[in-house]
């Protein structure tokens, strides 16, 4: 808590308003935008990698929060005080850190894909930048960014070393993908299931059975999209450039739409039942790999005539 400590009395008004806005780099809206645009936008293969590794690094991180249970720092140290608009993000355990998580999972994959020393030296920077911007914010301590620093490179490198090998053959890629499902299961049970301890709060526990259903969810809906696509879709990614931007616009107002419509419909029905958020993903992710996917032949004509000779 020292390092918290610190950094607590060099706060001020302007570097706090700074981390408040580096630190979203590592929220799940962030996750599912850049992984849309690479999907829908720029290369299936790699959009596809990009939320698995996103999907796996955030299942581990569920995992690890809720076999370790360990409170966030205001808890542990209750005159700690943290940057009160970093509360509501700070959802959960506090080891290790979701937000570092993610980042490494993004900017890692984007190193790993692109390749080139400038984009991973910028990747590396930003990540680290979101990392410390959960220490500044006050809402995590050095060992629960510093173990996430660990586990995200590793994630990204082994499920991109076998995607690598898989590439030829669906079956594998397939296979890669149902363990990603099961592992995500696993923890739904788990966070479910596991005997209460004393350590044990009843918010956060809260926080990781949503967390698992959404996993679960939107892992499931990525196994449709991609069985989807290899056996019938074949969607083009091309487009002119103002297509493209309409394309993603659009496209992501609908998949936040299903995101946002279906939470009161479905607490409607089941109530405040967690799985609700493992149905709400899943639709919500087969509406970005399949439904939406659909339109991409319109999308790609667009420009060079083509549309408007098939409306005539």
């Amino acid at each position: 808590m020292s390092l918290l400590y610190w950094l607590q009395s060099i706060r001020n008004p302007v570097t706090d308003v700074i981390f408040s806005l580096i630190t979203r780099l590592g929220e799940e809206t962030v996750l599912m935008v850049i992984g849309m645009l690479i999907l829908w936008c720029v290369s299936k293969k790699w959009g596809y990698r990009f939320f698995l590794v996103g999907l796996v690094g955030n299942t581990m991180n569920q995992l690890l929060k809720a076999i370790f249970l360990i409170p966030r720092p205001w808890v542990l140290d209750p005159e700690f005080p943290i940057v009160e608009s970093a509360r509501e993000a700070a959802t959960g355990y506090s080891f290790p850190s979701g937000h570092t998580q993610t980042a490494t999972g993004v900017f890692g994959t984007v190193a790993v894909w692109l390749r080139k020393r400038w984009v991973t030296a910028l990747c590396i920077v930003m990540t680290l930048l979101v990392g410390f911007s959960r220490m500044y914010l006050g809402v995590h301590t050095p060992l629960d960014v510093g173990v996430s620093l660990v586990t995200g490179p590793i994630i990204v490198i082994v499920l991109n070393l076998l995607m690598d090998r898989s590439e030829n053959d669906p079956k594998a890629t397939l296979r890669i993908l149902l363990g990603a499902v099961v592992f995500a299961l696993a923890l739904v049970l788990y966070v479910n299931f596991a005997p209460i301890r004393e350590a044990n709060n009843p918010e956060f526990d809260a926080h990781g059975q949503k967390s698992a259903w959404v996993c679960l969810g939107t892992m499931a809906g990525l196994v449709v999209g991609w069985l989807a696509d290899t056996h019938s879709l074949h969607y083009e990614t091309k487009a002119v450039w103002w297509a493209q931007i309409l394309k993603l616009i659009i496209g992501a107002a609908l998949v936040m739409g299903v995101r946002i419509g279906l939470k009161p419909l479905l607490n409607a029905i089941f109530g405040d039942a967690q799985f609700t958020n493992g149905i709400r993903y899943f639709l919500m992710t087969v509406t970005a790999s399949v439904l939406w996917p659909m339109t991409f032949g319109f999308w790609s004509r667009l420009g060079n005539g083509e549309a408007g000779q098939n409306r005539a």
